[in-house]
């Protein structure tokens, strides 16, 4: 396993959408939202490329607000999908593609179905996926579990926000660190 390096990560934000966030537990979803936010913010600071998709957006709603504000605040537009594999899409998958990144980080929901999907998908395509355990949601946790589980047993890297986070810095002492690390407390 390689360290995260900003420049050849991309951070993929799976179908946090309003509709399917209100069926999530409420303490799982408070920290899926607050770790994802800081993973963005990150990644802004940092040059991480972010993608983000929403599932059926027409039946499940947009981003929840609190990451749509920083999608939009970064220019990432959302991709709409039907494909439960994000890269199952044509628009996703060449926009992931376009990048050519050596490592994905993934946040979103749910768990079991999207989010394993597409890590299955992208270690298949050759690349190092983390699922950022505590940045992902399914409706029940059992189902989130067995999801985390299901994507390290197709190869990917089950990891905290803190762990990619101070990857990505790789060092202490930095004014990307400073303003960085700022936002874990």
């Amino acid at each position: 396993m390689d360290r995260l390096i900003p420049a050849h990560t991309a951070l993929l934000v799976i179908d946090v959408q309003e509709r399917l966030a209100a069926a999530m537990d409420v303490s799982r979803m408070d920290m899926l939202t607050r770790n994802a936010g800081i993973l963005l913010d990150a990644a802004a600071t940092l040059g991480v490329r972010v993608f983000a998709t929403e599932q059926y957006p027409k039946g499940l709603g947009p981003t929840v607000a609190p990451l749509a504000a920083k999608l939009h605040a970064m220019s990432v537009g959302v991709l709409p999908k039907m494909t439960f594999d994000a890269c199952g899409d044509p628009a996703v998958a060449r926009a992931l593609a376009s990048t050519a990144p050596r490592a994905v980080v993934i946040v979103g929901m749910e768990t079991h179905v999207c989010v394993f999907q597409t890590a299955r998908e992208l270690v298949r395509r050759g690349l190092e996926v983390h699922v950022v355990s505590d940045a992902v949601a399914s409706r029940l946790e059992e189902s989130r579990a067995t999801g985390l589980s299901l994507c390290e047993r197709a190869g990917a890297i089950a990891t905290t926000t803190e762990t990619v986070v101070f990857d990505w810095l790789e060092r202490a002492g930095t004014d990307a660190f400073k303003t960085v690390s700022k936002l874990l407390k």
